[in-house]
C-alpha cells in the first residue's frame, strides 16, 4: 500500500500546482520569457547609462519623442510656470498683506534671468522647464544649492547633469556602516547622506577619473536629487521613455524603410537584361563589376540591340502601413502615459465626447506631475531662498518669522481652459450656491488665487469710477430685486 499512497501524494501535489497563477506557468510558450529577481539597483546598474543615452538620442532625432517632452513642458509647467503665493497671517487671523506682498515681490526678483542660476542664463521659469525635461528624458534631475554674491540674496542654484553622479561608484564604508550606491551615500535606512559627483563629465574631453580625488562630495541637504521611484529601495531614476525605446526605434526604422521604398518606387528603377548575354556599357562602374546607369526624372536612354528593361517596383508602403503605424504609436503613447491623439497630433475620427474624456484623464496625469515638481523642486528652492533672504536681511521680515512664512505658502501651477466654457461656468455657479465648491477651488483651477481676483476687481472698479464709467455687471449676485409697477393707481397709504 505504500506505493499507492505515494501515487496519491504526487497526484495531490500536481493538482495543487495547477491551482497556482497561470502567469507563473512554464512550458514551451513561456520559454523565451526572461525574468530577473535582482534588486532595483542591480537591474538599473548595468542599463542606466545606455537607457539615458538612447533616450537623449530619441529626443534629438525622433519627432514623436521630441513632441512628448514638449507636451510635458507645455502642460506641466506652462507659459507662466508654477507661481508662489504667500498666505501668512497675523496673530488676529488676517492675512499679512504687506509681508506677503514683500516676499512674493522679492522672490520674483530673485527668479529673473541672471539672478537665480550660477551660470546666469536661466530664469526660474526656465529652471522649471529644464527640471521636467531632464527628469523625464534622463530619469532624474540634480540641482545644487549654492551660496553666492552675484545677487543680493546670497543664494543661487546650479543644474548638474545626471552623468556626473557616477552609477559605477559603489562601496561599503565599514566604519560608519553607510553604503555608497551608484554615487549616493545612504545610511542603513537607505536615506541619502551625501552625493559623489565626478569633477569632469565622462563624455567630455577630459574624460572620467575614477580615483579617490576625482569626486566632489556634496552633503544631501545641499543637493536636490529628484526622480520617480518604481520600487521601494531604488537609489537612481531611469528615463520615462525606457519602456518604449525599442518600439520607437523600430517605428523609426519602419518609416525610414517605407520612405526609401516609396522613393525607389517613384523612380521607376529596374534592370537591363540581354538575351544574347552582351554586356551593357553604362555610365560608370561600381566595385569594378556592376554597370550603373543614372536615371534622372523625365529622361530616356536608348538601349543596345537585344536588350530590354525589366522594371522593379516595390509595392510598399501599401494600405497596411497606416493602420500598422497607428498601432505602434498607440503602444508608445500608452507607455508614455499620454494620449495617442496628442502624441501623433492626429484628430482624425475624434468627436467631442471622446476628446473630452481623453483630455480630462490626461490633465489628471499632468496634475500628478505638477505636484511632484512642486514638492521636489519649487518648494525646496523657495524655502532655501526664504532662509537666505531673511538671514541676509534682504526682506524686512526677521528670521524669527521664518516658520510663519515657510508654512503658509501656496504654489499655483498652470491651469487649462475649459472644454465647454458655458457649461463649466454654470456648474461653478451652482456649486458655489450649494456650498460644494469654494471661490478658492475655482480660482486655483484657473491658475490664480481669490486674493488676486478680488484685487483686480477692486482695482478695475476704482479705475471705472475715476473715469466716470458705469459698468454693466455686478459680480457675486449683488443684484437688486425689481419693483413691480402699480397699475391700479392706488397707493399703500
Amino acid at each position: 500500500m505504500a506505493w499507492y499512497n505515494n501515487i496519491l501524494k504526487r497526484k495531490a501535489k500536481t493538482q495543487t500546482w495547477k491551482r497556482l497563477y497561470a502567469g507563473a506557468t512554464g512550458g514551451r510558450l513561456f520559454s523565451d520569457w526572461q525574468t530577473s529577481g535582482n534588486s532595483a539597483d542591480q537591474e538599473i546598474l548595468g542599463s542606466l547609462s545606455t537607457l539615458r543615452n538612447r533616450s537623449r538620442a530619441l529626443a534629438r532625432n525622433d519627432s514623436y519623442i521630441s513632441r512628448y517632452f514638449q507636451m510635458l513642458i507645455s502642460n506641466v509647467i506652462g507659459p507662466n510656470g508654477i507661481r508662489v503665493a504667500s498666505k501668512a497671517r497675523n496673530d488676529n487671523g488676517d492675512l499679512d498683506l504687506a509681508g506677503n506682498r514683500e516676499v512674493e515681490s522679492a522672490f520674483t526678483e530673485w527668479g529673473q534671468v541672471g539672478s537665480c542660476t550660477v551660470n546666469g542664463r536661466q530664469s526660474f521659469l526656465d529652471c522649471q522647464k529644464l527640471f521636467i525635461e531632464s527628469l523625464s528624458r534622463d530619469g532624474e534631475s540634480l540641482i545644487r544649492h549654492l551660496r553666492s554674491s552675484d545677487n543680493r540674496f546670497g543664494y543661487q542654484i546650479q543644474f548638474i547633469e545626471a552623468d556626473l553622479l557616477d552609477e559605477n561608484y559603489s562601496i561599503k564604508n565599514e566604519q560608519t556602516g553607510n553604503s555608497i550606491k551608484m554615487g549616493v551615500e545612504v545610511n542603513k535606512f537607505n536615506k541619502p547622506i551625501a552625493y559623489y559627483l565626478l569633477r569632469n563629465h565622462p563624455g567630455g574631453s577630459a574624460g572620467s577619473l575614477y580615483v579617490g580625488n576625482s569626486y566632489v562630495k556634496v552633503p544631501a541637504d545641499e543637493l536636490i536629487h529628484a526622480y520617480i521611484a518604481n520600487r521601494a529601495e531604488q537609489t537612481r531614476g531611469v528615463p520615462w521613455t525606457s519602456s518604449i525605446l525599442t518600439r520607437a526605434k523600430m517605428l523609426d526604422g519602419l518609416e525610414e524603410s517605407a520612405v526609401v521604398n516609396a522613393r525607389v518606387g517613384a523612380s521607376k528603377m529596374g534592370f537591363i537584361v540581354s538575351p544574347d548575354g552582351d554586356g551593357y556599357v553604362g555610365e560608370e562602374t561600381e566595385d569594378t563589376y556592376t554597370q550603373i546607369m543614372d536615371a534622372t526624372p523625365g529622361s530616356m536612354e536608348q538601349l543596345p540591340n537585344g536588350s530590354s528593361f525589366l522594371e522593379w517596383k516595390p509595392d510598399y508602403p501599401n494600405m497596411t502601413f497606416d493602420p500598422f503605424q497607428k498601432a505602434i504609436l498607440r503602444g508608445i503613447a500608452s507607455g508614455l502615459n499620454v494620449s495617442y491623439v496628442d502624441l501623433a497630433n492626429n484628430l482624425e475620427g475624434v468627436n467631442y465626447s471622446s476628446i473630452r474624456q481623453g483630455v480630462m484623464e490626461q490633465r489628471d496625469y499632468y496634475r500628478i506631475l505638477q505636484k511632484f515638481v512642486i514638492q521636489h523642486m519649487v518648494r525646496p528652492i523657495y524655502l532655501k531662498w526664504l532662509n537666505y533672504a531673511m538671514t541676509t536681511k534682504q526682506v524686512s521680515i526677521p528670521i524669527t518669522k521664518y516658520e510663519k512664512f515657510a508654512n503658509s505658502v501656496t504654489f499655483i501651477p498652470r491651469s487649462w481652459s475649459w472644454i465647454d466654457p458655458l457649461k463649466e461656468m454654470n456648474a461653478n455657479v451652482v456649486g458655489l450656491q450649494n456650498g460644494q465648491v469654494t471661490m478658492s477651488d475655482i480660482q486655483r483651477s484657473m491658475g490664480r488665487d481669490p486674493e488676486e481676483l478680488f484685487e483686480e476687481l477692486s482695482r478695475e472698479k476704482a479705475l471705472a469710477d475715476q473715469y466716470g464709467i458705469e459698468t454693466a455687471f455686478s459680480p457675486y449676485g449683488a443684484t437688486k430685486t425689481p419693483v413691480e409697477p402699480d397699475l391700479t393707481g392706488e397707493s399703500d397709504e
